[in-house]
């Protein structure tokens, strides 16, 4: 079985794996591999590099060991003397197991035996996953800097360009909300903003015409699924809820939220990104803080580990 300590698998990957020894490359090369030889153990190596290996792999959570069921977890302590016993029995297999929650960093653990080829092929994979996430994160700072940029700028995330962006998510969360005075107080604002002339006029007269006809087409769709949601659970329809002021101020807020985050991952279909993903001016702007990083990014990162962390047995804990 993959990953247990008791045998040592091949990769399941269709790339050979790096040379042993020789500098040529084999696709059975994988299969040739000598045994791990006998290694120093982890008292033998700096602790400092595999301190913070057990201490990541930990965290993680990945699973450490089969138990039955019922039986009570295992505490922290347990879990490292445990993981340090693996490494120290096999730490080719150890490797092979949980290079999914190394780190470039914590490599040096395994420079004993670097000479083995499968050793060579997780490396790698840890390196790349590396170079990837780095990668991912510049494009990611890139785009909050340039989100913090438009939003003093004052157009792109203004209420009125956001609405003709995603009509039927304003209309969700403002729109359909608004007073009667309220929606000619925003049309009148929107006049003294632009100055405009009697050709804008008519351009707007003519984008305002469009954006109702998205917005019915829209709905109509969106309704037509509820429709059929409606008939299978068989439940009647609930009145129309009528939010408070401090209500419609949350919802605000939610639907800002939700613009700001199309951007960071890209989905605005109109926005040229190619000119913030890879433009290093936007390495020196100032990002406000760790914190309102971390409410954009967050969520992606659980969403990676939770996917690296679904490969598992799951009768393991």
């Amino acid at each position: 079985m993959w990953g247990e300590f008791d045998s040592c698998t091949k990769p399941e990957s269709p790339e050979p794996c790096q040379p042993c020894s020789d500098g040529t490359e084999d696709e059975n090369t994988m299969d040739q591999c000598p045994s791990e030889p006998s290694t120093p153990t982890a008292h033998d190596k700096d602790s400092s590099y595999l301190d913070a290996m057990i201490s990541a792999i930990v965290l993680s959570g990945s699973p450490v060991k089969s138990q039955q069921l019922g039986e009570p977890d295992l505490t922290v302590e347990e879990k490292k003397r445990l993981l340090v016993e693996q490494y120290n029995s096999k730490p080719v297999v150890f490797l092979e197991r949980y290079h999914p929650h190394l780190k470039p960093e914590h490599l040096e653990a395994f420079s004993h035996v670097s000479s083995d080829c499968r050793t060579q092929y997780y490396c790698t994979e840890v390196q790349k996953r590396a170079l990837s996430s780095d990668k991912k994160t510049r494009v990611r700072n890139h785009r909050y800097a340039a989100l913090r940029a438009l939003q003093k700028e004052g157009q792109y995330f203004s209420e009125e360009q956001m609405r003709f962006r995603e009509p039927l998510l304003y209309e969700q969360y403002i729109g359909q909300y608004l007073s009667d005075e309220e929606i000619l107080q925003r049309s009148e604002e929107a006049m003294q903003k632009s100055n405009l002339g009697l050709s804008d006029l008519l351009i707007n007269s003519y984008q305002e015409k469009e954006l109702q006809k998205r917005l019915q087409e829209e709905q109509s769709r969106e309704n037509c699924a509820e429709q059929e949601e409606e008939e299978d659970d068989d439940e009647p329809t609930q009145a129309q809820w009528e939010p408070t002021a401090e209500e419609k101020a949350l919802l605000r807020d939610e639907f800002l939220s939700q613009m700001h985050q199309s951007f960071i991952e890209g989905k605005d279909k109109d926005f040229n990104y190619s000119e913030v993903d890879e433009n290093p001016d936007y390495d020196n702007m100032d990002i406000l803080s760790r914190d309102a990083e971390e409410k954009y990014f967050d969520e992606d990162d659980e969403e990676e580990e939770e996917e690296e962390g679904g490969t598992e047995a799951d009768n393991m804990v």
